[in-house]
């Protein structure tokens, strides 16, 4: 940290870059604007650059304050767990945590297990935001993330929350009445497939089988296309065509008869869930209860 640059001074300096006003981080961080202001004005003082252009409304960075906001945020963060983890050594944890999940990681394994997170940590407010589309959780602010495949970024820790499971294919009884059961991979261009867009690339999901041990990528004609999991369940169910999705998933509608598994032979696995947060937000508590109570706690089945 540069001499005579102070960590408050640059709290200060990181807040009024993400809120993009002097106001709107004086409201944030509950200080007078003219105090923030001062505060800034210091800071560019002692540097001898402008770290903002401003306007009638708002602030934008200049080069020089997009160099130390990128260059300082990971010491802010590091200083700001620390003190608050000496905080948490006497305190139950406390605070509010974001996690960002899937749609359906909210529905299997975040709602069966809300209540009792709750009930034991009073104390902590969460945030919860569903998106199917993969989020950077440092850019974005957001503590704990959920998601497939253990690729993260620089600065994230990631830890296995499931194993990995097959990703099942299905139909209704009546759809299979009318257009026959597949026997092989091969069979599959008589049918049509319920095909499911990933939001963030807008790609197409590909739809992958295991083939005399190897995998293998099957074009199929389509049905539709949904952008959400319990839509292709739902069309599946109503005989629209063949659908996808996890096998622990769809067990109950394999039990109850409305769906009938298909080629389960070739089924492929889909890589484990893991959980993923800040390297430095391991010091905070109430970010650390949070990953342990999932880690001990969720399951696919």
């Amino acid at each position: 940290m540069m001499k005579g640059a102070s960590y408050n001074q640059l709290v200060i300096f990181h807040s009024i870059a993400n809120e993009g006003s002097i106001r709107g981080a004086a409201r944030k961080l509950e200080m007078a604007a003219p105090s923030v202001s001062q505060s800034l004005k210091l800071l560019e003082s002692k540097l001898g650059v402008p770290l903002f252009s401003r306007s009638t409304r708002q602030v934008s960075l200049t080069e020089a304050g997009k160099f130390l906001l990128e260059n300082t945020a990971d010491a802010i963060a590091s200083l700001d767990y620390a003190l608050e983890g000496v905080h948490d050594l006497s305190h139950a944890p406390s605070g509010k945590v974001s996690i960002t999940v899937p749609r359906f990681v909210y529905q299997c394994i975040l709602r069966p297990n809300l209540a009792a997170f709750c009930q034991r940590y009073p104390d902590i407010e969460l945030e919860i935001s569903v998106s199917d589309t993969s989020i950077n959780i440092i850019k974005e602010g957001i503590d704990v993330g959920i998601r497939f495949g253990s690729l993260i970024e620089e600065g994230v820790v990631a830890r296995q929350l499931t194993a990995a499971v097959p990703e099942a294919l299905f139909a209704s009884p009546a759809y299979l009445s009318k257009y026959g059961l597949p026997s092989s991979p091969q069979d599959l261009d008589k049918h049509k497939l319920i095909k499911y867009r990933f939001g963030a690339s807008n790609r197409l999901a590909t739809l992958k089988l295991k083939q005399d041990g190897a995998s293998i990528e099957v074009e199929m004609p389509t049905a539709l296309i949904v952008n959400d999991t319990d839509i292709c369940v739902d069309a599946a169910i109503a005989g629209l065509g063949i659908g996808r999705f996890l096998a622990p998933l769809v067990a109950k509608h394999f039990s109850s008869g409305d769906l009938v598994p298909i080629l389960k032979p070739y089924w492929h696995d889909v890589p484990a869930l893991y959980i993923y947060f800040s390297q430095n937000s391991q010091k905070a508590k109430r970010i650390r209860v949070l990953v342990d109570f999932l880690l001990e706690n969720a399951s696919l089945d």
